[in-house]
C-alpha cells in the first residue's frame, strides 16, 4: 500500500517540492481557521507563499531550458548529432509519433489524401466483405448450472 510516488517534471527542484508542501499547510490552515482574522491572516500567508512557489517554478524551468540549450551547443561543438538532436526533441516539446504511410498492394507510398482514402476503403471492403464459411464450426452449448460447491474449502485446495 503506502503513498502513491509522483513523477515531477525534471525542472522542478527539492526547494520547489519544499515550497509546495508549505503552501499546502497554509491552505490547510486557511480551511480549518475559525474565526474571520485568523482566516484573513492565514490566506494573505498563503498568497505570499503561493507566488513563491510560482516564481520558483520560473526560475527551475529557466534554468532547465538553458541547461539544456548548454548540452546542445557542447554537442553541436564536439559533433555529437545524437546528443544535439535528442536535445533539440526535449527543448522542442513535441514527442509525437510520425504518422505511419499508407501504402498500396505493390508496397508503395501513397502521398495524396484522396488516394489515401480509397486505398482504406479498398482495404477494409476485402477484409469485412468475406465470404461465408461452408463448414460452420460445432460449438456445443455450456450447460447452465454448472455444479459449484459453496461449503467450506477442503485442506486440497488451501
Amino acid at each position: 500500500m503506502g503513498h502513491k510516488k509522483h513523477h515531477h517534471k525534471e525542472w522542478i527542484t527539492v526547494d520547489t517540492l519544499d515550497k509546495i508542501q508549505e503552501r499546502r499547510k497554509k491552505k490547510a490552515a486557511t480551511n480549518t481557521s475559525r474565526t474571520r482574522a485568523e482566516k484573513v491572516k492565514s490566506r494573505a500567508e498563503y498568497t505570499e507563499v503561493n507566488k513563491q512557489v510560482k516564481r520558483s517554478f520560473k526560475t527551475g524551468k529557466r534554468k532547465y531550458v538553458e541547461d539544456l540549450a548548454m548540452t546542445a551547443e557542447k554537442a553541436a561543438r564536439k559533433g555529437n548529432m545524437r546528443q544535439f538532436y535528442d536535445t533539440t526533441k526535449k527543448l522542442s516539446g513535441n514527442h509525437r509519433k510520425p504518422e505511419r504511410p499508407v501504402k498500396s498492394k505493390e508496397g508503395k507510398v501513397i502521398t495524396n489524401i484522396e488516394e489515401q482514402r480509397n486505398r482504406w476503403v479498398e482495404h477494409f471492403k476485402k477484409l469485412l466483405n468475406r465470404p461465408v464459411s461452408l463448414n460452420p464450426p460445432n460449438i456445443e452449448a455450456a450447460p447452465t448450472d454448472l455444479p459449484i460447491n459453496v461449503g467450506p474449502p477442503t485442506i486440497e485446495e488451501i
